[in-house]
């Protein structure tokens, strides 16, 4: 594979301040760096100078958005559009439509403000390679294991005109999230964790809109996103995001070792919400497997799945310190051993919490497979 970089880290081996803060920091950055100060830390960051990508020179032309090449090479493509003027519950109206209506929409200049989020593009085209996705975000499970195995994937293209906007929300599982302006301008408010509830109203709801709400007694941070800026959305952290300009971004959702806890943890208070909410047929038949169907519709993911998806990244971990089995992430990532080991600690932990909390009885007729790897996994961590 040409061109591949390690994914090595020396933990501890930064100066790493506790102040939560904005920092800035260049695209020549170190790995291990990031690694230390901002996932670890759940710090968020934003990263200058992300360029040499295939979209930002085919995308965009002199006038701004290349519409023309967009609706050739990617016209049929299916995509989810929403619209900015229609609250739907804590989001906003969608429609489904394909890029060249979604296109002609535009250049019609309707009134109404549609946004197209959440577009699958990457995995519709996998041999397009239209971008390059950072070293820092390259530990990512969450794609990892959707890409490989399930053919679906948590990696999005947004394209929105201006004043488009993204109701306040955290991220899906609690992951972390990564955005990409490849034109335009954004900005974005961040509240640390914590910092959302100054804002629940008398039933416990969150905003839908910062803008028709008092933020004095809040702590936030307001962040003017520029074209080739990257900025990392750590997990938990609330936030609300509008296109100041016409912009185009690319965005994933992941999770890795460094805030596994933080997916656990949120799929643990999510299964707790949905046993309370149909409490009264505790009594029936099969109660705990309904909740599990319930949490997969509500949450998107059940215990069988995170699992699943646990099982599959230590597999691969093992394999690579016990048979030198390369692993390449993103097309152009290795990783290295002491990232392998960090993972695979990362994940004995969340096995002993799955065990302690009697939650092994939802794996499917595989209650033996967890207690092994359990006790693979600490071959190699001890």
């Amino acid at each position: 594979m040409e061109g591949n970089f390690k994914l090595e880290i020396n933990l501890g081996s930064e100066n790493i301040t506790e102040n939560i803060k904005i920092d800035v920091v260049n695209n020549d950055y170190s790995y291990n760096s990031f690694f230390n100060r901002y996932l670890l830390n759940n710090n968020p960051v934003v990263i200058k100078n992300i360029s040499n990508w295939d979209c930002i020179k085919d995308w965009i032309n002199d006038d701004g958005i290349n519409f023309s090449y967009l609706e050739e090479k990617y016209g049929d493509s299916p995509v989810m559009i929403y619209n900015c003027k229609i609250p739907h519950y804590n989001s906003q109206k969608t429609e489904c439509a394909t890029l060249r209506d979604y296109l002609n929409s535009w250049a019609k200049a309707k009134d109404d403000l549609l946004y197209l989020k959440d577009w699958h593009l990457k995995n519709q085209k996998p041999d397009d390679n239209f971008y390059r996705v950072p070293i820092y975000f390259a530990s990512d499970w969450l794609n990892e294991y959707f890409c490989e195995c399930l053919k679906d994937d948590y990696r999005f293209v947004y394209i929105g005109p201006k004043n488009t906007w993204t109701p306040f929300h955290q991220d899906v599982f609690s992951s972390y999230s990564w955005s990409t302006n490849i034109f335009g301008q954004k900005k974005w408010l961040l509240f640390p964790p914590g910092e959302e509830l100054k804002l629940l109203d008398n039933l416990g709801n969150l905003p839908y809109d910062l803008e028709k709400v008092d933020l004095k007694n809040c702590k936030y941070y307001e962040i003017i996103q520029e074209s080739s800026e990257a900025i990392f959305i750590p997990s938990g952290w609330y936030h609300q995001v509008w296109n100041l300009k016409d912009s185009i971004s690319i965005n994933h959702n992941w999770v890795n070792g460094c805030n596994i806890k933080m997916m656990w943890k949120s799929l643990c208070d999510n299964l707790n919400n949905v046993r309370k909410e149909i409490e009264d047929c505790k009594e029936m038949e099969n109660f705990e497997d309904h909740c599990q169907v319930m949490l997969k519709a509500s949450f998107g993911i059940d215990l069988q799945g995170f699992y699943e998806m646990l099982s599959y990244i230590a597999g691969k971990r093992i394999n690579l310190l016990k048979n030198n089995v390369e692993i390449i992430l993103f097309d152009c990532y290795s990783l290295g051993e002491n990232h392998a080991i960090f993972d695979l600690k990362c994940i004995l932990e969340i096995f002993e919490l799955f065990i302690q909390n009697g939650f092994v009885r939802f794996i499917n007729n595989k209650n033996d497979c967890i207690f092994e790897l359990v006790e693979n996994i600490k071959v190699w961590v001890n």
